[in-house]
């Protein structure tokens, strides 16, 4: 056989269902055994080379398996450079296939020619250049062992055309490493004595806090995480890449932590606790809001849980450092830990869960708003009314940010949010469902965007028509880069020129852009015609375009705790109804006839 059939066995052996990509100059071969794999291992032919990785990457976040995708020589490797930027530091298994030039033709001044393995190694956990077609088994199971073992993340393989032309040497062996099928490939445990300490420190304490971060999610430790603290009674805050590990009707899932979507009373919680165990969390800007919580001065006690030893202690001093996978310390407390716990904390999580309670109370009004242009959260809630079962809901960076990850609610253990929020690429969301849907085909998937994410991926709603992806598609429509927008407000909030520049869109129906590609949608500009787009796709068993218009975080601040405070706002008033200052007045109409424009 030759190398492209040797490279397809393999990744069939290790379990690879499908691979996203682009078709090219370079990846004749690479197509030709696919055609012929018998449908072993389905292949994706996407519109864009970016979201192809983002469709790979999704994949891989909701199923734990690595997601591959594939694209040409040259600009095709270019476009892969944001979804394996985002894989690796979000600690996503992921591999992307290189289909380079043939070697005869490295350094000649070949068209699309490109150092494929160095550009890409300071952005992958690593990459590697074939060099001969003995090599290939070797490097495709280097490439699994890489991204599936200890902290997770993308590998990136270039591949000659001609190599994978060549015969494999029939002493080749094509075996696979079982256990490099899923991530994590090895679960590393704590080391005894750590787990008694920290047991210990627990046993001590009144005030405990779990704080856990997106590694709970890679490391599907999310049902031992919520044993955990059911026995021990400890609630659990979550940061955005955390969200889904406890499911939101829990009484101990409080809520959320960081700069972005947070909860007041999950901010209080933190300050409050005497000890705070921070599981799968590098304690970045986000989760700390900037390193300003905890505070340099606090009395809590940190402990901290990683994988990688390099995130532990790398940027708060920890009282305690657990080095080891989540799944496996979480077991191993929970097997050592006594039943008994002390009385303060049904106190303790009583207070917290009450301040929750207000907070709901207090953002009830705009929940339910009838005003138009529609509030964002309005749109989150409606959504969240219609998610009875299993769901994965995925949102781009942006609009729908700082509402999804304040005011979506998944109460099913299996839902999930996920947010490309390491670097906050746009147009991950349209592609991103689709990776979804083929990692849980049995579960309905929801992608949130705006208009700028809709520009740099729209070409994919043609993908998701052909494979008749059953997802429901919201496009928050303000007609600008909403997010930058607001931030130039609220960077010029004290300053003669408060005006914006370079941010505006022509306000569009975008409903008409997905009926040319055969989507069924609807134009929503009322909290009527919003439950009933919603309503109809929930029930239908093809993918629905919503494009509703909404009003621009540019007017009205977020839930974005340092831009509440650079406007001089209260950023744990629960009711953040301030508008920006440069920005127009409107008032609030309480009636659905009077919200029609």
């Amino acid at each position: 056989m030759n190398g492209a059939t040797a490279l397809v066995e393999m990744l069939v052996g290790y379990g690879v269902e499908v691979i996203f990509g682009v078709p090219g100059d370079t990846n004749v071969a690479l197509y030709q055994a696919l055609k012929a794999n018998g449908g072993r291992l389905r292949h994706v032919t996407c519109r864009d080379e970016r979201s192809a990785v983002f469709m790979a990457d999704c994949y891989a976040r909701l199923i734990g398996k690595p997601g591959v995708a594939e694209v040409p020589s040259g600009a095709g490797a270019m476009y892969g450079l944001p979804g394996v930027a985002e894989a690796t530091q979000s600690s996503v298994p992921l591999i992307l296939l290189v289909n380079d030039i043939p070697q005869p033709g490295m350094g000649r001044g070949t068209l699309t020619e490109l150092p494929v393995a160095e550009l890409f190694k300071p952005i992958a956990k690593g990459a590697e250049a074939l060099g001969s077609i003995q090599k290939l088994p070797e490097v495709v199971r280097r490439a699994f062992r890489l991204a599936t073992g200890g902290r997770p993340g993308a590998v990136v393989l270039s591949l000659p055309e001609d190599i994978l032309y060549e015969t494999l040497p029939d002493s080749a062996s094509l075996h696979v490493e079982q256990r490099c099928r899923s991530a994590p490939s090895s679960r590393v445990h704590a080391a005894a004595s750590d787990v008694e300490m920290a047991l210990e420190t627990l046993h001590g304490s009144k005030r405990p806090l779990i704080v856990a971060g997106g590694g709970v999610n890679r490391s599907q430790a999310g049902d031992m995480l919520t044993r955990l603290a059911e026995k021990l009674m400890i609630p659990v805050v979550t940061t955005i890449t955390g969200q889904g590990v406890i499911p939101d009707d829990h009484r101990l899932a409080i809520g959320i932590i960081g700069d972005n979507g947070f909860h007041p009373h999950a901010l209080w919680a933190l300050r409050q606790a005497d000890l705070a165990i921070y599981v799968g969390c590098r304690m970045g800007s986000v989760a700390t809001m900037n390193w300003k919580l905890p505070t340099d001065n606090s009395t809590t006690r940190i402990i901290q849980i990683d994988i990688d030893p390099g995130i532990i202690a790398n940027t708060y001093d920890v009282d305690l450092a657990m080095v080891g996978d989540a799944q496996a310390v979480l077991s191993d407390l929970y097997a050592r830990a006594p039943v008994a716990v002390p009385d303060a904390r049904e106190e303790w999580i009583a207070e917290i869960n009450g301040r929750r309670k207000e907070f709901w109370r207090g953002t009830e009004p705009r929940l339910k708003s009838v005003q138009a242009p529609l509030l964002p959260e309005r749109v989150i809630d409606a959504l969240t009314g219609h998610l009875s079962g299993p769901c994965n809901v995925i949102s781009d960076a942006g609009t729908p940010t700082p509402y999804s990850t304040r005011f979506l609610r998944l109460d099913h253990p299996r839902s999930k949010l996920v947010i490309p929020r390491f670097f906050g690429g746009l147009g991950y969301a349209i592609p991103a469902v689709v990776g979804a849907h083929f990692a849980c085909p049995e579960m309905r998937s929801v992608a949130l965007f705006g208009d700028g994410s809709l520009g740099m991926s729209a070409g994919e709603l043609e993908t998701i028509a052909r494979l008749k992806v059953p997802a429901v598609l919201i496009h928050f429509n303000n007609a600008c880069f909403g997010w930058i927008k607001a931030l130039q407000r609220v960077q010029s909030v004290g300053q003669d020129n408060e005006g914006t520049f370079g941010v505006d869109f022509s306000s569009l129906d975008m409903s008409k852009l997905a009926q040319v590609y055969g989507i069924r949608s609807f134009r929503v500009q009322t909290s009527t015609e919003l439950e009933q787009a919603l309503a109809a796709a929930f029930a239908s068993d093809e993918p629905v375009f919503i494009d509703v218009v909404v009003e621009s975080i540019a007017d009205r601040l977020p839930p974005v705790f340092s831009w509440l405070e650079k406007s001089g706002v209260d950023p744990e008033d629960v009711g953040i109804g301030a508008r920006h200052r440069s920005s127009p007045t409107r008032s609030v109409e309480t009636s659905e006839q009077a919200s029609r424009p």
